[in-house]
């Protein structure tokens, strides 16, 4: 109980310390001045950035408010009886005025879009992040598949060798040797797969980051993550940006109905004027107040946004038990698939191990080639299957790190 207890207190430190300054860049991962560059020219971050822009521009019109001056001008011709026709004129200028705090309100509105704009920027290239590891990852669990392939291509072709061989002295049937070459063909086969893999792989990491390019080579061997779910899920959750976008919104939404609220007394419109009347003899300098009476549609105005309050606020819910949800998710496949590894990993060193030794029993004429060539098939099978389990316990970690903002700069969007 001690032992664990102070595994936890060490992990619990190590949290702290990685959640304010984030971690070393896994090696089976591009480094951080790579990564950031490719993040930042993607077109999803690109469009987040643009919108952050936009809504930078719309918070400058909402502070500057709806109203604007209007100028007017008038003439008329007067007939005045006995003395004669008299023309008149009168111009002013008028502009309607926020009152209530509007003006205040429409501001806030304009920082809640910014604010959404940011988060918006920040899940983008989370979601971008997320997007370069597992592309980079495929193209190394391809590279990994392809040279396992080659190595039992190899094998095959020098089995097919020595049994034809061993036919011509007289030692192995040609069912052997026909077995032989349709072993051949289907480790040919699967090679040849493998090759299209990787390309394909190389292809989508590529066009999606153009620059990249993966230095091939082993895998680093997965490990779990070391600290509690507890801690992953405070992390995640302080930084995940749907979570940010959702609450963002609600505040948004609370805003809007504070204004629709506020916009039940209506704008009053404030205007001077000057007219000349009475042969030019009279001049007037006057003030006018326009003020509109509110009806039954700004009431149902408001009852609209009152709702769309609840909406976002439902939203967010959704949101956060979505993200919890996966955060689980995440956590539970980060450990798991590392056990998986493991138990993989020794299955393959298992069957190699028998492999060797069948290899050695038809060397010596204990076993047939159809038992040698089951064997391999069997190896072959458990070390593609211990390469997979390994890059999807490193997919699952890098993920984790990636949602945890830990790694590439990501916290700078927090």
């Amino acid at each position: 109980m001690k032992r664990f207890g102070l595994a936890g207190i060490v992990a619990l430190l190590i949290g702290t310390v990685a959640a304010a300054q984030g971690v070393a860049t896994p090696r089976d991962l591009p480094s951080t001045e790579l990564a950031v560059a490719w993040i930042d020219n993607d077109p999803a971050v690109i469009e987040a950035q643009r919108a952050l822009a936009a809504a930078g521009h719309g918070a400058a019109v909402l502070a500057a408010g709806p109203h604007e001056w209007t100028a007017n001008a008038s003439t008329q011709r007067r007939n005045v009886g006995g003395v004669g026709n008299t023309t008149e004129w009168s111009i002013g200028v008028e502009r309607g005025i926020r009152i209530g705090g509007k003006a205040g309100l429409d501001r806030r509105l304009g920082e809640a879009d910014i604010e959404i704009g940011r988060a918006r920027v920040g899940e983008a290239r989370r979601e971008v992040a997320r997007a370069l590891s597992d592309l980079w990852l495929d193209v190394q669990a391809a590279h990994g598949a392809q040279v396992l392939l080659k190595e039992q291509l190899s094998f095959a072709e020098a089995n097919l060798a020595a049994v034809d061989k061993r036919k011509r002295a007289g030692d192995a049937s040609e069912l052997d040797l026909s077995i032989a070459q349709s072993d051949l063909a289907e480790v040919r086969l699967q090679a040849s797969q493998a090759d299209s893999a990787l390309a394909k792989a190389r292809a989508k990491l590529t066009l999606r980051f153009p620059k990249a390019s993966p230095a091939l080579g082993a895998f680093s061997d997965p490990t779990e993550p070391p600290w509690p779910e507890v801690r992953w899920r405070e992390r995640i959750l302080a930084g995940a940006g749907p979570l940010k976008v959702a609450d963002a919104q609600l505040r948004r939404a609370e805003l809007a109905a504070s204004r629709t609220q506020a916009d039940k007394v209506a704008d009053p419109t404030v205007g001077v004027f000057t007219s000349n009347e009475a042969f030019r003899n009279e001049r007037v300098v006057g003030i006018s107040v326009n003020i509109p009476f509110g009806g039954a549609v700004r009431e149902r105005r408001l009852q609209q946004a009152l709702q769309e309050v609840e909406v976002a606020r439902a939203a967010l819910d959704r949101t956060r038990q979505g993200t919890e949800i996966q955060i689980a998710e995440t956590f539970a496949d980060a450990v798991g698939s590392v056990e998986r590894w493991r138990i993989a990993e020794r299955g393959a060193e298992a069957a190699r191990e028998s492999a060797r030794l069948t290899q050695r029993a038809y060397t010596l004429g204990e076993v047939d080639l159809q038992s040698l060539l089951l064997v391999r098939r069997q190896s072959l099978n458990s070390l593609r299957a211990a390469g997979e389990a390994r890059a999807e316990a490193l997919r699952w970690n890098h993920r984790l790190l990636i949602d945890a903002h830990l790694i590439w700069e990501l916290s700078l969007d927090q």
